[in-house]
């Protein structure tokens, strides 16, 4: 991004990226792919799946060794977990952004840009699903939020932690992780899939007809008792719910018996995220029911981060 006068907008094309960091020749081949200037907050979901397709394509060639995607940073948390469910050939992917504009002091787009390189450069991540590497660190996309809304270094991992580092040198991983992936790349999107977040003394109100509903819910799972009553209807028309936590880190478990409570979201049937936030939950929720998941797929889904749903016959 450079300042237009009256404030930032995305100018910088490939090559132009490319040409603000010095020695890429010497890190690898670099093929450039200018897909688009459109500020990371007015993406889509057809367009997040439209570069997805880009990846499948381009990865899917033997002379590709990776693939690094260069967005603004405002939705990564949302666009990297969506990569990281694709079928995507087994080689690393790299989502990075600067949290600074080229016109700022000290930005710090051509570091992580050039650590980004070498990221996707590097064998180890091959198996590790899609990451975000900024700041030197590299994070799995399904635990990677954004914490502060200018911080250098505001990208964290509060569940698990960061999966590693990554200097000129290469990727040192501190734990290694297996992607879940969906069983193909959706056409489209299922939606609207509304999000309600459980907030002092406010009813919940929804569209008519959702393909599905994310609820998150306060502390383990516990909501008003009206936020109760409308998931079950829904899901008496077999739409699937999920539960999650407006926290910023943490599960929903069963646990409290009151109306409302985790306990009675986990008998009434609704998916609970495990330790997947509220936001990457919408995610699973459009993107599984556009590969075609019904309620029992997207809970089996979900047990990897310690989610699921109530067993039929419990």
């Amino acid at each position: 991004m450079r300042s237009s006068g009256a404030g930032n907008v995305p100018t910088l094309r490939g090559d132009e990226l490319l040409a603000t960091v010095p020695g890429l020749a010497d890190l690898a081949d670099i093929e450039p792919i200018d897909w688009g200037l459109v500020p990371a907050s007015h993406l889509t979901f057809a367009q997040v799946l439209e570069i997805g397709e880009i990846l499948a394509r381009e990865l899917g060639r033997p002379d590709i060794d990776g693939a690094v995607v260069v967005q603004g940073t405002d939705v990564i948390e949302e666009t990297a977990f969506a990569w990281d469910l694709l079928p995507l050939p087994p080689k690393p992917v790299v989502v990075v952004g600067a949290m600074r504009s080229a016109s700022e002091p000290g930005y710090d787009g051509p570091a992580n840009l050039r650590r980004a390189l070498v990221a996707a450069a590097d064998p180890a991540l091959a198996s590790q699903g899609v990451v975000v590497a900024m700041a030197g660190e590299v994070y799995a996309a399904d635990d990677v939020r954004k914490t502060n809304s200018h911080a250098l270094d505001t990208f964290q991992s509060p569940n698990v932690g960061c999966l590693g580092r990554v200097t000129d040198a290469g990727v040192t991983l501190d734990r290694s992780r297996t992607p879940i992936r969906l069983p193909r790349i959706p056409a489209a999107a299922a939606l609207p899939v509304p999000m309600l977040t459980v907030v002092l003394d406010d009813p919940p109100a929804i569209a008519t007809d959702p393909a599905g509903l994310v609820v998150a819910a306060a502390g383990g799972g516990n909501t008003p008792p009206a936020y109760l009553e409308l998931a079950r209807a829904l899901i008496a028309r077999s739409i699937p719910v999920m539960l999650t936590t407006r926290c910023p880190s943490g599960e929903v478990l069963p646990g409290y018996a009151f109306p409302g409570g985790s306990t009675e979201w986990w008998e009434a049937g609704a998916i609970f995220s495990g330790t997947l936030a509220s936001l990457k939950a919408r995610v699973l929720l459009a993107l599984g029911l556009g590969s075609g998941l019904e309620f029992r797929g997207l809970a089996t889904l979900c047990e990897a981060w310690n989610g699921g749903m109530r067993a039929p016959d419990s």
